[in-house]
């Protein structure tokens, strides 16, 4: 028996890691790659062990990482941090398809939904959220992009 309704299995999820100093926001798409949802916030020291167990529970096809730029598309002081990340990702899971996208305005946008989705003040504050959302804009930004080509 298939699980969708055209009669093929799906594709594998594209996960999104908005990698931090301290916390890494996480967002995954469904297995035909349609819809982003975000599934968590973690510390990011934890970020490969956290990867490695998901990535035997889930058929991830692809990985997305933020990468940080200033306005003028020069790398953004979070730079090494990353590059750093990404290294340590490559080694833990060389057959991994690893892209990078852009990661500019995603915070911005993601306590502006906030805000449009009623959030207290409180809740507005809840960093390792924002963390999260902006994983997740990240994602839907890439998966409009991908079905527009």
């Amino acid at each position: 028996m298939t699980n969708d309704f055209f009669g093929s299995k799906g594709k594998g999820r594209i996960l999104a890691i908005d990698y931090g100093l301290k916390r890494t926001g996480i967002a995954v798409t469904d297995e035909m790659q349609m819809i982003a949802s975000g599934l968590t916030t973690i510390p990011s020291g934890t970020a490969i062990e956290w990867l490695k167990d998901y990535f035997e529970k889930e058929h991830v096809e692809k990985v997305l990482i933020g990468e940080p730029k200033q306005m003028n598309n020069e790398p953004s002081q979070s730079a090494p941090l990353i590059a750093a990340f990404v290294e340590k990702f490559k080694k833990s899971f060389p057959d991994m398809v690893l892209e990078g996208v852009d990661e500019r305005f995603t915070s911005k946008m993601a306590f502006q939904t906030m805000i449009n989705s009623g959030l207290k003040k409180k809740q507005r504050q809840n960093k390792a959220l924002i963390d999260e959302i902006s994983a997740t804009i990240m994602l839907q930004d890439y998966l409009s992009r991908k079905n527009i080509i």
